[in-house]
């Protein structure tokens, strides 16, 4: 699939705002916005999806497998730090249980016995909880015939959303996959078939959409209003599609750096609160300003992540393509 600059760029500020987020939340700053950036990121992941799908046609079984590829490496090395770190005390308020290392590493919510929250050992692994369901289900709308299959998959997750509306689910598992969320991943699909059908908005408006989403991530910061899925979902869902937009005019500046960041975003999704931690923690008798403190750890969590990009995801995807690529070859006669 040729490489879309205006999703990397949103990739890498997606990411950088929940490093804010971070950074500002252990240093009693505010900014709770930040936490947006993973309403962009579920719609890109819906977007990336179909209009990769389309593109490179593959089987349910081959899609899941290259996704727990993609994603399960990486996620799996941070964990099992966190869980070295709580074993040798680093971490004195965690409490370790079997089913909850499980639930962790096989991307199934449980409650933390830390604090009861339906999160994972690694903190920030909850979106990949919804990741992991997104690609279950859309591996078993590849099933059905090309022109039903973002209605069948609209289907199950308004079902879904509408069980949990009716049912109130108290069971981790369907709290977590009830929740509104999940359509965020539709709505990226949608705008991947928008986008593929040559329907998306010229760039006049798309720069509006774009604006338009902005402003009310920044009304909603500055406001202090309700934060959830259902008022940062339609703004994700604007900001991206304002972007292709503007892409498709052939409009979008270059900016390397961004397209660095958005292909290192998942490394300084998965690393940057283990430099955020440490970096708080060394802070705290030294009396700095919060907002020191939060731009400190803006920038080290970011280098982390960078960091692991470069030694530690690279390295392992293009070891785990040459294992896929050997298996796939044909036995000799």
């Amino acid at each position: 699939m040729k490489t879309l600059y205006g999703i990397q760029y949103l990739r890498a500020l997606a990411a950088l705002a929940v490093v804010v987020f971070h950074a500002a939340e252990r240093s009693d700053s505010h900014f709770v916005i930040g936490a947006a950036g993973v309403d962009v990121f579920f719609v890109i992941s819906g977007f990336i999806m179909w209009t990769m799908s389309e593109r490179r046609p593959v089987t349910p079984l081959r899609f899941l497998a290259d996704r727990l590829q993609r994603i399960a490496p990486s996620y799996w090395i941070v964990t099992a730090i966190m869980i070295a770190g709580a074993v040798a005390g680093l971490f004195p308020n965690m409490r370790l249980t079997a089913d909850h290392i499980l639930g962790s590493l096989f991307f199934i919510p449980v409650r933390s016995p830390s604090n009861g929250e339906i999160w994972p050992i690694l903190v920030q692994g909850w979106t990949l909880n919804f990741e992991m369901f997104f690609y279950v289900i859309f591996a078993a709308t590849l099933l059905l015939p090309r022109r039903i299959q973002l209605a069948g998959m609209a289907a199950v997750f308004f079902a879904f959303v509408i069980a949990g509306a009716i049912i109130h689910p108290q069971t981790p598992l369907l709290v977590t996959y009830t929740r509104p969320i999940i359509l965020e991943f539709v709505a990226g699909a949608i705008l991947g078939q928008l986008w593929l059908s040559g329907r998306v908005p010229g760039a006049g408006l798309g720069l509006s959409l774009i604006l338009v989403a902005l402003a009310g991530f920044t009304a909603i910061q500055l406001l202090r209003l309700d934060f959830n899925e259902l008022t940062c979902g339609p703004l994700a869902v604007a900001l991206v599609l304002g972007t292709v937009s503007v892409e498709r005019s052939g409009r979008l500046p270059a900016i390397p750096l961004l397209a660095y960041l958005g292909n290192g975003s998942y490394s300084i999704y998965l690393w940057h609160t283990l430099a955020i931690s440490v970096v708080v923690k060394l802070m705290a008798s030294m009396q700095m300003p919060s907002d020191v403190i939060t731009f400190i750890g803006v920038i080290s969590g970011t280098l982390l992540g960078v960091c692991a990009y470069e030694i530690v995801e690279k390295p392992l995807r293009n070891l785990l393509k040459g294992l896929s690529w050997q298996r796939s070859r044909p036995s000799p006669v």
